[in-house]
């Protein structure tokens, strides 16, 4: 555990310099541990939740979450995320999604663009952004992440806002998707007597919180954002590939 720790501890320190929980490498490591499929999304979406609250808190005393643009999208993406969490999947399909996501995300994360220029007007295509929350939330729920890896990218795209209203929109977006996914997957966990099973994973949730604050406080100072996003997404994709090489095999046998 103390090893899992570590890497738990480093996941949180990365993803929460660039605003995001890491519930989707948190459940890659837990599936290469060993770790029963059917409580590691619950796992993972505690972490996240111990990670985005602090960011989502000092985001909203900063003013810097749009919550006039955000709301549709949370709207959408709650309800669904609940869904995907109440769903019941194989395991095969289960790390077939996850992997998925997991190389989506390290793709994203490297074509991330910058800031809007100041000078530039932004026109956000909001009619584009709402159905897309909603399947991101779903897909979020079922697979035990946040989806703010995948939204941010959209937002940039989509000229959703600035930089910091992005990165505020994709802490509240993580934190909401997660508390419904994580009712959702404790509905199955409770049907199962499972959820006892949660709290000998304790040593986890305290090294998130120690590795999100000092991502949150000190990694955007210490690199450039672009550089913490390139090692984001090498740790993403060397985590992919095991899990790909783990499911192949598997499935092989």
């Amino acid at each position: 555990m103390s090893w899992l720790a570590l890497l738990f501890a480093v996941t949180a320190l990365l993803y929460a310099s660039v605003g995001f929980g890491g519930g989707s490498t948190y459940n890659a490591l837990l599936v290469l541990a060993g770790t029963d499929y059917r409580i590691l999304p619950s796992v993972a979406l505690i972490c996240n939740i111990l990670v985005v609250t602090g960011s989502t808190i000092r985001h909203s005393r900063a003013g810097t979450v749009a919550w006039s643009k955000l709301w549709p999208i949370l709207l959408l993406s709650a309800p669904f995320a609940w869904m995907g969490g109440s769903l019941v999947i194989s395991q095969t399909v289960f790390l077939t999604i996850l992997t998925v996501l997991l190389f989506a995300a390290a793709i994203l994360l490297c074509l991330q663009k910058e800031d809007i220029p100041e000078t530039r007007e932004i026109t956000p295509k909001r009619l584009l952004i709402w159905p897309i929350g909603a399947v991101t939330g779903f897909v979020s729920g079922l697979a035990g992440i946040g989806g703010g890896i995948f939204l941010a990218p959209i937002l940039y795209l989509t000229h959703w806002g600035r930089a910091r209203q992005i990165s505020a929109a994709a802490s509240v977006f993580i934190l909401v998707n997660s508390v419904a996914g994580l009712i959702g997957q404790l509905g199955k966990l409770s049907r199962d007597g499972e959820i006892a099973s949660l709290t000998s994973y304790w040593p986890l949730a305290v090294a998130v919180i120690i590795g999100g604050q000092a991502g949150s406080h000190l990694g955007l100072k210490i690199l450039p954002p672009k550089w913490i996003r390139i090692a984001t997404a090498v740790l993403i994709a060397y985590v992919a590939i095991r899990l790909a090489y783990r499911l192949v095999s598997g499935t092989a046998h």
